[in-house]
């Protein structure tokens, strides 16, 4: 099971963002666990310095963007 994580205040982006992950695991087929992490304190712990942010497994896979639910899959495969 992958660890998706979205970081952001909860802004227009980071829902966008939150949705085509969703979207780009179900498209895959792979079991997940998404968490929106909107406490800024976290955020700017975790050395995020533009938002939206997400994070597989543990990894900064991107920041400052939303991607395609295309860009997303290569991401997550």
């Amino acid at each position: 099971m992958k660890t998706l994580q979205v970081l952001g205040p909860g802004c227009r982006n980071c829902k966008r963002l939150a949705e085509n992950v969703e979207a780009a695991a179900k498209e895959l087929g792979i079991e997940y666990k998404l968490e929106k992490v909107t406490d800024i304190q976290s955020i700017v712990q975790a050395g995020i310095l533009r938002i939206p942010a997400l994070v597989v497994d543990g990894k900064m896979k991107l920041y400052g963007r939303v991607p395609s639910v295309k860009e997303l899959k290569t991401m997550l495969a």
